[in-house]
């Protein structure tokens, strides 16, 4: 970043939303590396205090227990904030099958409530979390962000409602938005519990207990795997940008690189093996396809590194090996 971004940053406060959570909290540490002051705002549903333990007491931050859900918490939470990233939501696609209800208030009414309150506040800039969901039963790749299919699921129809919205926000009441389309991102601080718990993170954990990993399907799937630095500097670059022409777009956040299912857990077995040998030999089971899948996700960063100067630093390999081995150190 040049002089003009950093002093930007360090002179702004900056609220995320879903502060607690995986993406959020390694969001509200590289902003205070920044010099900025930010506001956290969590309702602890997903998120965890433990991943806001390291920047608790640090002055610049200001953390509000809140629900999206309720306009009041999110009034309170953007006073006096310059910028937004918007991280707050339910996520999983088996979770949105399961009950659709309540993943439609949080990720639709809880999303309408947060673009209300940037509106009331004069915010600057509001950045959110989209995701690769939306491109639906789109069969081309890789994925360009102008050519979506139909949603597959009910988790993918509430995020592209947030960008009709987003959309809508702009033309309406000239508030400046940024979406950022999420490919499967991973590491530090990603939660390895629960039932909706992610890929990798979940593999880690059973694969480190010498417990056989289940892959749905016949692990022809395919994804473009995200290292979370990568998606760190994406929401960065979206807040500094000074190019009129990057704003209210939505951008594919990812690598550029696709990793078969069955690639995934060799690779982890592999980097695994590292620290305990008897790893290579968990046998790997397979399962039935989840409801809701898209077969196969490849991004195009074209866009992002021509408007926003996107430059990811991590491929899928290098990412793996840096979370694999904060998953051994923090939660062996």
């Amino acid at each position: 970043m040049n002089t003009n971004q950093l002093e930007l940053l360090s002179s702004s406060t900056v609220l995320v939303t879903g502060a607690a959570g995986f993406i959020g909290s390694n969001l509200c540490e590289a902003l205070l590396e920044t010099g900025s002051k930010v506001i956290g705002l969590d309702n602890f549903v997903t998120g965890h205090k433990k991943n806001l333990a390291a920047i608790s007491k640090n002055p610049n931050f200001t953390f509000i227990e809140g629900d999206i859900r309720n306009l009041d918490d999110c009034h309170k939470a953007c006073n006096g904030v310059n910028y937004i990233l918007h991280q707050a939501a339910l996520g999983s696609v088996p979770r949105s099958i399961n009950d659709p209800i309540t993943s439609n208030d949080v990720n639709v009414g809880g999303f309408l409530n947060m673009l209300v309150a940037a509106r009331d506040a004069g915010v600057n800039r509001f950045i959110y979390a989209a995701s690769s969901s939306t491109y639906g039963d789109s069969k081309a790749l890789p994925k360009v962000e102008e050519k979506i299919g139909r949603p597959l699921s009910p988790y993918a129809i509430t995020k592209y409602v947030n960008e009709l919205y987003a959309d809508n926000f702009k033309r309406t009441y000239d508030l400046d938005t940024i979406g950022l389309r999420y490919f499967n991102v991973f590491g530090r601080k990603q939660d390895p519990d629960g039932a909706y718990a992610a890929v990798i993170p979940k593999f880690v954990m059973q694969l480190m207990k010498h417990e056989s990993p289940v892959i749905n399907g016949d692990g022809s799937f395919s994804r473009d795997f995200t290292y979370i630095d990568n998606v760190v500097q994406m929401n960065l670059k979206a807040i500094v940008s000074e190019n009129q022409e990057a704003l209210n777009n939505v951008y594919n956040t990812a690598y550029g690189e696709r990793t078969t299912l069955n690639e995934l857990v060799a690779l982890l077995k592999e980097y695994l093996s590292e620290f305990d040998a008897e790893i290579a030999n968990v046998e790997v089971k397979k399962g039935p396809e989840r409801k809701g899948d898209v077969p196969h996700s490849l991004a195009s960063v074209e866009k992002a590194k021509t408007l926003l100067e996107y430059d990811p630093k991590f491929d899928m390999k290098s990412g793996l090996k840096e979370a694999v081995k904060w998953y051994w150190d923090n939660l062996k």
